[in-house]
């Protein structure tokens, strides 16, 4: 179908198709831009002929430790030189890319070791004890651990495993990358956030980031050599795959270990940063920072920002001081971002309240996606008039493979032929979606996700609580926190502090829930809590 009558001899072959892979970009990279600057983390400055030869040794070192096409190998490491380069180096020696987030416990890292079956992790020095901790609850074997220490940040090598610098140094400049031979092929895992339970494992392929670093660099208005700024974190769908992306225009990637509103405008007055991506907490760093702490640019800087609608007072101030916001929205099961709130000239004369309301939306399909709609538990198409909700749905090149080991989660997941999202949006008359709730009561936090069900399977662990609930609580700083409404068993009591400080113990720091309230909690007939009437109590605490 679609095929002229006689196309003999018009087949496929190495002059005229070959698998598209985000590791393309740097290959070209290292040829076309060579001198270059490609990498700034702190001491740290290489061209893109040295990337590439480091990220080359990293490849050539991982394959001596054994690591052979279709082995995943982990990361525990923020957004510094090492993780850079193992986005590219990784893949390069034919393997999965599996980036942990680093504000994980113990035990949720050795579920994604022994889960993925990672051959070796690359660790950040400050985050070692939590992964030897891991490695030692595993159920299955270990993966070869490596050392990243960063000196510049005050982490030296402990002296007790094999370095990153070693680890290049022991691999071959002229090692020959291994190229996807089908562009379907398994280029990194990235672990949701456990909404429902244990975090289930995203894998993407080469196709798909490809893909998003190509519609990226249209809706971001990129042109040749941007300077990019790292806030994301690598392990948050591959830093929305912006450093895969970054090659393909010449553009140098600032690395940004420790998140701070003076490390942003340092990173823009000293290395001249055009673009970044953050979640709204990020804009409140930036509106509520120190005149101390701000520095003067001439440009205007581009930024992305998802993780949950930002403020609208919040937009209307970051947008005079020199910062274009663009707020996008996508899952990990979508490589990031795959809705845009593009602006419309039509608009520009509205009042500024309204602009920025306008800008809170989650908008319209990138380009490389397909379709993204909204639609009712029949899979029908909601109608479009800004007040009927239903479930955000995909279809597109930027959609997961599924989900690793777990036939049935991603069946489920592609029901009825597109990618269900499981938040819930209205859509307005010209498209733009909006999202008015989430389905399965995430509370995402800084750009985290948190789980409602785990933060409450620990507090019901408490000796005195009885029941509980965890709802979002509005925070301007963090955009959302998790807050906690307890029943507490007849005869025993406890503190807001005494439940805090048990949560932290046994919970990620930023699961902890921030507030505490005692009460008896609302109950439908049938015994089930009424989270909405939580809800609204915990926005006027």
């Amino acid at each position: 179908m679609g095929w002229m009558a006689d196309e003999s001899g018009l087949d496929k072959c190495a002059a005229n198709f070959v698998p598209l892979t985000p590791l393309s970009h740097l290959r070209r990279a290292a040829q076309v831009f060579a001198n270059r600057t490609a990498v700034i983390c702190g001491s740290h400055t290489a061209t893109y002929s040295e990337y590439y030869d480091r990220v080359t040794r990293l490849a050539s070192g991982l394959v001596a430790l054994g690591v052979q096409p279709g082995d995943v190998v982990a990361t525990v490491i923020p957004n510094v030189t090492a993780q850079i380069e193992a986005s590219f180096g990784v893949p390069a020696c034919g393997a999965v890319l599996n980036t942990i987030n680093t504000r994980l416990d113990a035990d949720t890292v050795a579920y994604i070791f022994d889960h993925g079956g990672a051959k070796v992790v690359l660790v950040d020095t400050q985050f070692l004890p939590v992964v030897e901790d891991a490695l030692a609850r595993m159920d299955g074997p270990a993966p070869t651990l490596i050392e990243c220490p960063d000196v510049d940040a005050g982490f030296p090598a402990t002296g007790r495993h094999q370095t990153y610098d070693a680890l290049l140094a022991s691999g071959s400049a002229d090692f020959d990358w291994i190229m996807p031979q089908d562009e379907w092929e398994s280029l990194s895992l990235n672990y949701t956030s456990g909404t429902t339970g244990r975090p289930k494992g995203v894998v993407y392929h080469h196709r798909g980031a490809y893909l998003m670093t190509m519609g990226t660099v249209v809706s971001w208005r990129m042109v040749l050599h941007p300077v990019f700024l790292a806030i994301v974190p690598l392990f948050h769908c591959n830093g929305w795959n912006h450093t895969w992306m970054m090659p393909l225009v010449g553009g140098t990637v600032v690395g940004c270990r420790d998140v701070s509103a003076k490390a942003i405008y340092d990173a823009i007055g000293d290395h001249g940063v055009t673009h970044f991506g953050g979640a709204p907490i990020v804009l409140n760093l930036i509106v509520n920072s120190a005149a101390a702490d701000q520095r003067s640019f001439d440009h205007t800087v581009e930024v992305f920002t998802a993780g949950a609608p930002p403020a609208p007072a919040t937009l209307a101030a970051i947008g005079q001081m020199g910062f274009n916001v663009t707020q996008v929205y996508g899952l990990t099961e979508t490589y990031g971002h795959v809705t845009e709130c593009l602006w419309n000239a039509d608009w520009d004369p509205l009042p500024q309240d309204d602009r920025a309301a306008i800008q809170a939306r989650q908008g319209v399909a990138f380009p490389m996606m397909e379709r993204v709609n909204v639609v009712d538990d029949k899979n029908q198409q909601i109608a479009q008039d800004g007040t009927t909700q239903g479930e955000i749905v995909m279809q597109g090149n930027a959609v997961m493979k599924g989900y690793l080991k777990n036939p049935a989660a991603t069946a489920e997941a592609f029901e009825g032929g597109h990618f269900h999202s499981g938040d819930i949006a209205v859509q307005h008359p010209d498209g733009y979606i909006q999202i008015a709730d989430r389905k399965k009561d995430i509370i995402i936090s800084g750009g985290e996700n948190i789980s409602s069900v785990e933060v409450e399977s620990c507090l019901m662990a408490h000796p005195a609580v009885s029941l509980c609930a965890v709802v979002a609580k509005p925070d301007d700083k963090w955009g959302e926190v998790p807050c906690a409404f307890i029943e507490l068993l007849d005869g025993h009591t406890a503190t807001e502090a005494e439940v805090i400080a048990f949560a932290r113990e046994r919970l990620a720091g930023f699961k902890t829930p921030k507030a505490v309230v005692f009460q008896d909690l609302p109950k439908t007939s049938t015994g089930k809590i009424q989270k909405f009437e939580l809800r609204q109590k915990a926005r006027s605490l």
